[in-house]
């Protein structure tokens, strides 16, 4: 009979598994931790939403939305789109939910990211993102609040050391038309010798010409005029009142004059922490200040600050993080014992213990296989004799019995209700 062949894993995506998934949830981990500490809340949105929310928030001549989303027609013949980033959905559930009545709200999410790109070290079409949000808070300290608990994950992450934030502003909306203009005016002085993307960009957002990587183009975007001298007194102050955070914060920064984010939304403040340690991927977190984001949704003006990072990309980063020791291996040498050791590891676990039970294999060799796992302790049910049943708890370090006045020891005989002495 042939064999029926399995299928394969999907390009682009990944099974998160062991070390990995380790440096995986430590990222996620540490990350909940941190919000918690800057009071923001936890936020769970839909996988995938109504291709305008994207096509319309992020922008037409976008590469997410011109190359890389993931969109089909369902059974009704609507239009959807699985996410590729996380504010726009963001964006969308603050109006349809009528959630301005809360704000200024300071809101974090976690979850997959759908984009169709060439799969390289540190870039999937399925990958994750964390996210943190202020929606309704017009302030620069916004932006500052942002920005320190960024640097705080990556302290905490202990990835911090290489990386550098990049800060830029890309000014309001009378810096950007003036801007807009002198840039129009300097690439249309060398559309010959542009990209197929850069002369479609020109017509429609000629700042993402800065942003290409096309060979061709850098010569031309290097030698294009910077902001600052198209800055309007509002937008200078607004950048300077950040900057000052920052430094009052203990962040530090550089100005890179050449940054700006790649989707439409955005406006002032925009930044990147970057590090040299992942090759091209450099870029681990990433995002700035939209504030006509919701407006291009049919919601009432609102400012909008926030950053996204890739899961994976800091997950590199990181040393591996010890596996997990569990509290307990309770060890069943003599099957007759096994009802009452699934008792005892039931209300261990009750109690907040963790444990692994192990009743498989030879009587002999299961001290051994739980021995692997590296319990803290080993809680041991054997028969010397009919009836008699006699419980242990063991130190991992000694493999002798534990003292009687050690915690351990103590916590779990107390949850036994065993006295002080072995049994």
């Amino acid at each position: 009979m042939a064999r029926i062949p399995t299928p394969q894993r999907v390009r682009g995506t990944q099974d998160i598994f062991r070390d990995e998934q380790r440096r995986f949830a430590h990222v996620l981990d540490t990350f909940d931790r941190v919000r918690r500490l800057y009071c923001f809340e936890r936020v769970e949105v839909p996988v995938f939403e109504d291709t305008q929310v994207f096509a319309r928030s992020i922008g037409e001549t976008t590469d997410v939305v011109s190359k890389e989303m993931y969109t089909f027609p369902d059974k009704g013949d609507d239009l959807l789109t699985l996410r590729p980033e996380f504010t726009a959905g963001i964006a969308r559930a603050y109006i349809t939910n009528g959630w301005q009545q809360f704000a200024p709200l300071k809101l974090v999410t976690s979850g997959a990211v759908f984009r169709y790109e060439r799969p390289q070290k540190g870039r999937y079409r399925q990958f994750h993102q964390i996210d943190a949000e202020v929606l309704g808070a017009p302030e620069p300290a916004a932006d500052v609040e942002l920005l320190t608990l960024a640097d705080q994950l990556l302290q905490e992450l202990g990835v911090a050391e290489g990386v550098t934030l990049q800060l830029n502003t890309l000014g309001d909306a009378a810096t950007r038309d003036a801007w807009r203009d002198a840039l129009v005016a300097h690439f249309e002085a060398h559309r010959g010798e542009l990209s197929e993307d850069s002369l479609t960009r020109l017509d429609k957002n000629p700042l993402r010409i800065l942003d290409s990587k096309d060979p061709r183009d850098r010569p031309i975007a290097d030698a294009a005029p910077g902001i600052d001298a198209y800055m309007s007194a509002e937008a200078g102050a607004f950048f300077a009142s950040v900057q000052k955070g920052l430094d009052a914060a203990g962040v530090r920064w550089t100005r890179n004059e050449r940054l700006v984010r790649g989707l439409d939304y955005y406006r002032h403040t925009a930044f990147e922490f970057v590090t040299d340690r992942l090759g091209a991927q450099g870029t681990v977190l990433a995002g700035g200040r939209y504030d006509g984001l919701v407006e291009s949704l049919g919601g009432p003006a609102t400012a909008g600050v926030g950053w996204a990072a890739g899961v994976e990309r800091l997950a590199m980063l990181l040393e591996e993080p010890a596996a997990t020791r569990p509290d307990v291996a309770v060890v069943v040498e003599d099957d007759a014992a096994l009802p009452i050791a699934i008792n005892a590891l039931a209300r261990l676990r009750r109690a907040g213990f963790s444990g692994e039970l192990v009743a498989t294999g030879s009587p002999k060799k299961r001290y051994d296989k739980a021995a692997k796992s590296n319990p803290s302790a080993f809680l041991v049910f054997t028969r010397d004799r009919e009836p008699s049943i006699r419980i242990s708890v063991k130190n991992m370090l000694t493999g002798g019995e534990l003292d009687r006045h050690e915690e351990l020891n103590g916590r779990i005989r107390a949850v036994l209700g065993m006295s002080p002495l072995a049994e």
